[in-house]
């Protein structure tokens, strides 16, 4: 089986983030999706040992904030290759907290998305989490990042807890 057929699925590039209690943390995520439009439900699927995955069961909520085609690697890499249990991801990054009053990324976002949990299902490494849209806002206009361009231009690489990661 040539696992390189995978690399062809499209994917944006999102920073993912949630709250528990008085903390919060976020990721960088490729597998946000729109599920349904009546209602509004949206996805994304979390590695179960990444601190968001824990943020996102006990709180409920998630959002997703869209990266701009020009968002720099050390953005990206902030939030992508570093653990909320280890550094403050929002150490001089602008945020803000709305109607899930989980943190919504600012910096280099073109637009945001907030959900209630609904529905969580277990895909083994990871949780689909399923999540009833509560809030959205355009930021600023822009290019998306997708995953092709942010690997084939910017020379991104995957973490070993994505759900793309393959061993080559």
């Amino acid at each position: 089986m040539n696992l390189k057929a995978l690399h062809q699925i499209s994917y944006g590039l999102y920073v993912v983030c949630s709250k528990k209690g008085g903390r919060i943390n976020g990721q960088t995520c490729n597998t946000v999706i729109q599920v349904s439009s009546e209602p509004l439900i949206i996805s994304v699927c979390i590695n179960k040992g990444n601190l968001t995955h824990e943020f996102i069961e006990d709180s409920g909520v998630f959002t997703a904030s869209i990266l701009s085609q020009d968002t720099p690697l050390s953005f990206i890499g902030r939030f992508g290759f570093k653990s909320g249990r280890e550094v403050d991801k929002f150490d001089g990054v602008n945020y803000k907290l709305d109607q899930t009053q989980a943190p919504l990324v600012l910096d280099h976002t073109l637009a945001y998305l907030e959900a209630k949990v609904i529905n969580a299902v277990d895909v083994g490494t990871h949780t689909i989490f399923i999540g009833e849209l509560v809030g959205a806002e355009i930021i600023q206009e822009g290019e998306p990042m997708t995953y092709a361009y942010y690997h084939q231009v910017k020379r991104g690489t995957t973490p070993k807890t994505a759900p793309s990661y393959h061993k080559d």
